[in-house]
């Protein structure tokens, strides 16, 4: 299954990947299907994606008439047919087991685990579910064989990686770059700040993503680079916030985001996105930061200890490193001390 439910807020490499090259998806689905011995393929692509929807039909027409797919795929006597399954707008159908029921006409909601997908997914059978980017490197580690595939990046993170950078920068866009690059690198590819602007904070993974500051940039994007930073990599979202930028009004937006997003099956993330939210809320109309923030704090690891999946555990992720890491309520609850 390809799991093309892009929904993270700032991302959008696989949408690139889709409209740009939709026979490149085509053909890393069917070599994973072959590999693992599956016949059918689907991929679930989120609702927003109207011309990537067009370009994928477009392309599997058209690879069924050359024989691309099919009863016989270029005569092997390999039967592989991929399915397009279009989603409506929720995130959490991006989580891995929530696109099984959303495909089999249930309500999207995570499955408890185990079992596990390769053990019972959709329909029950064993399913194999890697997202757009994971699947078109399938691409070239078999053309350029894995040895020179893995010498791209760092031992641990081997190869390139796409990054979806927004904000301030001057040329906010998709850039690929091989893993071990430092988030410097990735402002300077992108042309830097505009002139008199600093970056305040940049937050990475998205919504579900932490802050780092503005004099972090040496930063190396890689898994284990970011893991020994605290924060992490995510989907590859890159969000540069400058000296402008209204932190609190960002951090009410990504709370609201959650409380909207959750699927309100479990108790820690339905009330909890709904608490941070207003905690947040109370803030920036004026409230006591430092009681808000020991409230906020006691939601977070309720919801990050206890909900179901990575939604709720990880909806404290952003604030929590803006107030520990940025500091942000520091210079309030200074002035309140006062």
């Amino acid at each position: 299954m390809c799991n093309a439910d892009e929904s993270e807020p700032g991302t959008f490499k696989d949408r690139v990947l889709m409209e740009g090259d939709p026979f490149s998806v085509i053909e890393a689905m069917t070599i994973a299907g072959y590999a693992i011995g599956a016949r059918t393929g689907y991929l679930y692509i989120r609702g927003e994606y109207p011309r990537a929807l067009r370009h994928l039909e477009n392309a599997i027409t058209l690879a069924r008439g050359r024989g691309l797919l099919g009863p016989d795929v270029l005569g092997s006597g390999f039967a592989f047919d991929i399915e397009i399954r279009r989603g409506a707008g929720a995130y959490i159908c991006g989580e891995e087991t929530a696109i099984f029921g959303s495909i089999e006409g249930q309500r999207g909601e995570p499955r408890s685990k185990p079992p596990f997908p390769v053990e019972k997914g959709l329909f029950g059978k064993p399913t194999a579910v890697n997202n757009v980017e994971t699947l078109v490197n399938v691409l070239p580690i078999l053309l350029m064989g894995g040895p020179a595939y893995a010498a791209v990046g760092t031992d641990q993170s081997t190869g390139p990686k796409l990054f979806c950078l927004s904000g301030g920068v001057r040329r906010p866009g998709l850039y690929e770059l091989p893993f071990g690059a430092t988030l410097r690198d990735l402002v300077e590819a992108a042309g830097g700040m505009p002139e008199g602007r600093t970056i305040q904070a940049v937050l990475l993974g998205g919504a579900a993503g932490a802050f780092v500051r503005g004099d972090e940039l040496d930063i190396p994007l890689t898994f284990e680079g970011a893991r020994a930073a605290g924060t992490t990599l995510g989907s590859g979202v890159v969000l540069v916030l400058d000296d402008t930028a209204d932190l609190v009004a960002t951090l009410v937006r990504v709370a609201a985001f959650f409380r909207d997003e959750s699927c309100g099956q479990c108790v820690p993330c339905r009330v909890g996105t709904v608490r941070q939210e207003e905690s947040l809320l109370r803030i920036r109309g004026g409230g006591d930061p430092e009681s808000e923030v020991a409230l906020l704090r006691e939601v977070g690891r309720a919801m990050k200890d206890a909900s179901i999946c990575g939604l709720g555990q990880t909806a404290w992720n952003a604030v929590e490193s803006a107030i520990d890491r940025l500091g942000l309520f520091e210079e309030s609850e200074t002035e309140e001390a006062r």
